[in-house]
């Protein structure tokens, strides 16, 4: 009996066809230039215009909190009808940790450095992946910070050094101010404030080991001929800021930490985390960047937002949004 004209022995003659094309085309054609193919799970490589992107995570864990973090405790429940309606699982808010990286010939920008060097297999992935896609520590020649938590400033400074010694260190004006204020004003925030005298010296200790290499900067700054603009987001920390990336008529817009679920955050703008510094700040800071995305339908990142953490929203009702996440694709 004769084999059926797509059969096992075709199949796999042309896999690996297209196996043996694959392996002998340039790097450029696979992954872009000069990049060497790479298979890492906590990597993805994108474009923005001629800029090389990737968006690399440093770990991820769950808030066991879960929705005692947010905020206002009156609409919890209409927070847990969210979360069951879309089958989010309750026993805690996911914490994903994304970190941006551009390339640009002999530049190298980090838009946020993680944890940095912790005791915790779950963080950490960061550092060995800037290797993965061969970029040293002193290769980086910009270091961006958008505000000092420690998911952010921690990566900046190992073993109470600079980690990355050829890198500008930007930071807005506003953030300086904040943390180096006599008494740092946290009375609007829902964090626990036990945390508080840690989180003030462990910021001091790293905004002054990095001072050297530091500028700080106001709203509206722009750098690398104009790719990268700096835009004061405040509300989540005083001087919290977001990053307009464009490149050969493309654009990102960096969110930071505007939105730390991808449910919850987009659905109702009002509902904030308990790690907001100023909530109702946050909230309009929140509607007037998710308003100008939705009317240019920017192209958005995430920090905290599902791993690569990239994609776009839509408005299905007036002040509801939806985050739907880009497609990601290795090369295809």
């Amino acid at each position: 009996m004769s084999e059926p004209s797509w059969s096992r022995r075709t199949f796999l003659a042309s896999s690996a066809a297209l196996l043996s094309q694959l392996s002998s085309a340039p790097a450029e054609e696979k992954q872009g230039a000069a990049v060497e193919p790479f298979r890492n799970p906590n990597i993805y490589r994108f474009q923005i215009g001629d800029i090389e992107a990737f968006s690399i995570s440093d770990g991820h864990a769950l808030i066991q909190q879960s929705l005692n973090l947010m905020h206002p405790e009156s609409d919890r429940g209409l927070m847990k009808e969210e979360m069951t309606g879309n089958f989010e699982r309750l026993d805690g808010i996911p914490l994903y940790v994304n970190c941006l990286v551009l390339r640009k010939g002999k530049e190298v920008a980090i838009f946020d450095a993680g944890f940095g060097k912790v005791n915790n297999n779950n963080f950490g992935w960061f550092f060995p992946a800037l290797e993965t896609i061969g970029i040293k520590k002193s290769d980086v020649t910009a270091a961006f910070l958008s505000h000092a938590h420690g998911d952010h400033i921690g990566g900046f400074v190992t073993d109470n050094a600079i980690t990355f010694p050829n890198a500008e260190f930007y930071v807005l004006q506003d953030e300086l101010d904040f943390w180096f204020s006599k008494e740092p004003d946290f009375s609007k925030s829902k964090r626990d404030k036990g945390e508080l005298p840690g989180l003030i010296k462990d910021n001091r200790r790293r905004f002054d080991i990095l001072k050297p290499v530091s500028k700080a900067l106001k709203h509206g700054a722009s750098l690398w001929n104009g790719d990268i603009v700096v835009e004061a987001a405040p509300g989540h920390t005083a001087g919290h800021a977001i990053f307009r990336i464009s490149s050969k008529g493309e654009s990102m817009l960096h969110i930071v930490d505007l939105a730390h679920h991808h449910l919850l955050m987009f659905k109702n703008p009002n509902w904030t985390i308990a790690f907001d510094h100023d909530p109702a700040l946050a909230v309009i800071t929140r509607k007037k960047v998710y308003s100008r995305a939705i009317a240019e339908k920017t192209r958005l990142y995430g920090f905290h937002l599902p791993w690569p953490g990239i994609g776009h929203l839509a408005e299905p009702l007036k002040d509801s949004y939806v985050w739907i996440p880009e497609r990601f694709s290795w090369g295809s």
